[in-house]
This record gives C-alpha cells, structure tokens and sequence, in this order.
C-alpha cells in the first residue's frame, strides 16, 4: 500500500467512530432516559478521547509527509488537504482538554434542558461558564496568539473571519431593517386556527420529507425539543417537533432539516466515510437547509400545494384561499424565537448571537451580565422585551454543547441561498409550474448536481461560486427578500 492508501484506510476507521459519536448525540437529544445523563458524559469523553488519539497520530503527520500530492487526482488532493487541515488542528488541542470538553458539554446539555423548561437563567449560568471557559482555552490552543473566535469559526467555516461576517451582516441590516419598519405597519395576515392533531401533523411532515427528496431508507424522522440533523453517507437522520397551534413550525422545521439531510444523502458515494463525505461547511449545510425551507417552501407556487394537502389533513383552519395561506405562511409579525422566525427578521436574531458570543469569548461579557445583555439587545432590535428566559438567552442548545462561531453560519447560509436561487431560477424553467403540483424534484436535482454531490471537495466559498456562478454576497438575497414581501404585502 502507498503512503496515501495507508492514510485513508485509517481515516475512514477515524470517520466511521466519529459517526458513532454522532449517533450517541441523536441518541442523547430523541431517546436517551433522562436519568442516562452522567453516565453518557463519561461515554462521550471516553469515545473523544479515542478520536482525538486518532486525528492526532504521529503515524498521520509520517503518511502526510511522504505523500506527493502532485500524483494525485483533484479528489486525491482535496483529501489531503482536509485531513491534513483537521491533523494540524486537533494537534493544537491537548487530548485532556478535548475528553473533558466532550464530558461538560454532555452534562451541560442535559442542564440546559432542564433550565430551559424551568425559565431558570441562574441554573444554568455555572455550567455555561464552565464550557465557555473550556471553549475559550481550545480557542487560545487553536489560534496560538492570533484571534480566538476567528480559530472557532474555522470549525464551521473555513477561511472565513469575523471581520468578513461583520462586512457582510453590516451591509445586510439596514435593508432588513427597513423592510422590517415598513411591513409591520402594514395589518397582519391571517393566521391559521387549530387545534392541529399531532398524529397529522407527523404524517405530513413525513410527506414534505419525501417531496423534498428525502430517502428513508438511508434515514428516520423523530421528536425533539430542538430540531436537528445527524449523520452522514447512509445513515442521515432528522427530528421535528410538534405545536397544536401552529403547524408550521413542525412542517418547515422538517423541510429546513430534510435540506441538511438530503445534502449528506446525496454526496458522491465514492467520499462514504472520507473527509470529503460530508457537507464541506455549517454556512454551505445551511444554505440548503434554507433554500429548500424558505424560496422552495414558502414560495407562492408551493404553498399552493402545501394548502391542499393541509385540507386533506385537518379539514378547515381558518384559511379559505391559497392566497390567504401563502400569506399567513410568510406572515411577518413580533416573535421572540430565532428557529420561528420569518424570513425578514431571521437574520437579526442571528446577528444578536453573533456579536454576543463574540463578547462572550474575548471576556468583554460575563456569563453573569449574559442575560440583561440579550434582554437589553433584543429590546433594542426588535422594540418589545423578552418575557422569560425560554423565550431568550435560553431558547438555542448551541452554547450549552460549545458551539461557538456556529451561530453565523445561519446567516452566511441566508446569504449563500439567495444566490443559489437566482441561479436556479435561471436553470430550472417552468420551475413554479412544478412546485404548484408538490413536484420539487427539478429544483432538488439541480442542487444535487451542482452542489450536494462535491461534499467537501472545493473550499466553502469555491462550492457556491461554481454553482451559483457568481461570488458569493448579498445583494441577492436583498433583492429577494425585497421582490417577494414588498409584493406580498403591497408596499
């Protein structure tokens, strides 16, 4: 065997345990007995510190220096370089720092549930400070003397920077602001009235799965409190929840998280258990998540559909036209939580997290002053106060598991879909036409084989510019946002 043939057999061993570890996390957030908790934090730190042995192995720096790169094929190259990129950063990070990382976050998710239910900030204070600090020291490893939050978001995004993000969101806030201004003086939409029926609601969100390309035979779908993904190659699973008064919630929440799945389920099978076989980026993963939710999903054409089959599900909602329905589904109103909101003020809840965790980890913000300081800033942005702890500095699992430099990536995967769209829009005629019938399957192929194939073979930025054709900012994502809610509420 070749040095390079060596080193994959390895690191398809390394990646078929992280994929365990990932299973344990499902496990941990749909079916775990509460009580299970301390015993799988112990788990979870046994199995990173196997994992960490094996990303940091002499034997891996030995294969990387005797490979020659310039024999290789483009996929070839590409492995190298992510394993050689996650080899060098894992060497930063002591295996000590890294299992107990793994313990207290395990623990720390189980104390944020539980504060969470309670409306209870101070419970959950000690435990944050613990991982934050942990946090902070692996950010200080990885950026040995350079920008700590600039090293974490190389976990989500490479080569991108907080300055970058900070450009970016500066030049997408005062055109959201303002839309914003105008819309809510407008009168609201219609809503929709319930009670929605659980059992019906899990049985059309298991048919949205399936319209929107996802293969369960590769896959499930179960509850949570927190909708996620989990998985990769064959095995990719998601969750959803449930509200009896508002069955959009379980319906997008499982539309945005089939984007995500459907990502890793169609990824070139050759990459299965590789670097390369997973989405290469949290801003790229979420700019499928979001254009299958928002300009697939909330658009006019498939609403349409969606109303029919909400018709066949639950009889009459309040909803007599698929006019009134595609309005009451991109109603832009006052809300408290990020994962509800609409597509106009999706983005400022982000923003808000971006900068808070950025004071957070430079020790500008104190888990002490955290609460007041998001009371205090989303008062500021959206005009109204957070009215418990839920509804606020609570609400969002990210913290409590380290997180950090996570949040961004929903923006920047905003930012990535808006010019993904206006390419697809170009190359899928009669795109409308097939939405109005719940067919997405052109749209889904077109993403399929212009993005969702190549893993992680191009860099984040590489990927959406070879699909999109253009570079990615923006003013696309403006232009949409603009065109459809300017229309939509006659502005």
């Amino acid at each position: 065997m070749t040095a390079y043939d060596e080193l994959i057999a390895f690191e398809h061993d390394t990646q078929a345990l992280g994929q365990v570890a990932g299973r344990l996390g499902w496990d941990q957030e749909t079916v775990m007995p509460r009580g299970a908790a301390p015993q799988r934090g112990e788990e979870m730190a046994a199995l990173e510190k196997v994992l960490h042995a094996r990303r940091t192995a002499p034997e891996v720096g030995d294969w990387l220096a005797a490979i020659d790169v310039s024999v290789l094929d483009t996929a070839g190259q590409a492995q190298v370089r992510e394993i050689r990129r996650n080899f060098e950063r894992a060497s930063k990070v002591p295996a000590d720092l890294a299992a107990t990382i793994a313990k207290v976050t395990s623990n720390a998710q189980g104390k944020w549930a539980e504060a969470r239910a309670a409306d209870d900030y101070a419970a959950f204070a000690p435990v944050l400070d613990e991982v934050i600090g942990l946090k902070r020291q692996e950010g200080q490893a990885l950026a040995q003397g350079g920008d700590v939050y600039d090293a974490m978001l190389e976990d989500y995004e490479p080569g991108t920077t907080a300055a970058d993000l900070e450009a970016m969101f500066g030049a997408l806030r005062p055109g959201l602001t303002e839309l914003r201004a105008a819309i809510l003086d407008q009168p609201a939409p219609k809503g929709v009235t319930g009670p929605f029926d659980e059992a019906a609601q899990l049985g059309l969100s298991a048919t949205l799965a399936r319209a929107f390309g996802y293969d369960e035979t590769h896959g499930r779908i179960d509850k949570a409190v927190h909708p996620f993904s989990s998985g990769s190659g064959l095995d990719v699973r998601i969750t959803t929840r449930t509200n009896p008064s508002d069955p959009f919630n379980c319906f997008y929440s499982t539309i945005h998280e089939v984007g995500h799945a459907c990502y890793e389920q169609n990824i070139d099978r050759a990459y299965l258990l590789t670097p390369l076989g997973r989405g290469v980026s949290m801003g790229v993963h979420e700019s499928q998540s979001r254009i299958y939710e928002n300009q697939l999903g909330r658009s006019r054409a498939f609403t349409g559909w969606l109303y029919g089959q909400m018709r066949d599900a639950f009889g009459d909602f309040g909803i007599d036209s698929e006019d009134a329905f595609y309005a009451a589904v991109n109603a832009v109103s006052n809300g408290y939580i990020r994962t509800e909101a609409d597509e106009v003020q999706y983005n400022l809840h982000v923003l808000l997290r971006f900068d808070l965790e950025r004071a957070l980890m430079s020790g500008d913000l104190t888990v002490r002053d955290l609460e007041a300081a998001w009371n205090d800033r989303f008062e500021a942005d959206f005009g109204y106060a957070v009215d418990r702890a839920s509804h606020g500095v609570l609400q969002d699992v990210h913290w409590s598991v380290g997180l950090f430099g996570y949040f961004p990536t929903y923006s920047l995967g905003n930012v990535y879909a808006g010019c993904l769209y206006e390419a697809l829009r170009s190359a899928v005629p009669g795109l409308d036409d097939q939405l109005a019938v719940g067919d997405t399957a052109a749209a889904t192929g077109w993403l399929r084989e212009n993005l969702q194939k190549y893993g992680g073979l191009r860099s984040p930025r590489d990927t959406i510019a070879q699909a999109s054709g253009m570079s990615p900012g923006p003013e696309p994502l403006l232009a949409y946002l603009q065109a459809k809610f300017r229309t939509l509420y006659r502005l």
